[in-house]
């Protein structure tokens, strides 16, 4: 793994450590298992060091059944929607949608899946243009971009 990283975020899972983290390494690009630390004679996982774009984590199995709640979230900045609609689908198997782009995979871990172009339409100053927006963005589950821009226009 890369030089230590002074902050890094640990995960913590029942017992699905390594599963999550070899899926989350086979979403983005850049990324790789560090290691996998076992114990016992049944040799289990105990926590797996993983990079995701070259930003370090650990996934921890805590088997103390603490599920993930909203307060955290991971977050994608993606070019474009063809990005967003590729991080989504494939968070979405076996995961399920939230609202505003934000949804929970398949492990309980909540991720926000945000075109980079969201601000320029969030920062709408044209208060018609700004309500507009905001009530199709409310409306949404995954953001898509072509919608906004509709209700941009009007």
């Amino acid at each position: 793994m890369a030089a230590a990283q002074k902050i890094v975020t640990s995960l913590w899972f029942n017992t699905e450590a390594e599963q999550a983290a070899r899926f989350y390494v086979s979403l983005f690009k850049d990324s790789r298992i560090g290691s996998v630390d076992r114990f016992g004679p049944d040799e289990a996982v105990v926590s797996v060091k993983f990079e995701l774009a070259g930003q370090q984590y650990v996934a921890i199995n805590g088997n103390a059944k603490q599920p993930f709640n909203d307060s955290f979230s991971l977050m994608i900045s993606c070019e474009d929607q063809a990005e967003v609609d590729r991080f989504w689908d494939k968070l979405m198997d076996g995961g399920k949608p939230t609202a505003c782009g934000w949804l929970k995979d398949k492990f309980g871990v909540a991720w926000q899946v945000v075109p980079n172009d969201l601000p320029k339409y969030l920062g709408e100053r044209d208060p018609e243009k700004s309500k507009r927006i905001m009530k199709a963005f409310f409306a949404m589950q995954k953001i898509d971009l072509a919608v906004l821009e509709r209700a941009r226009v009007g």
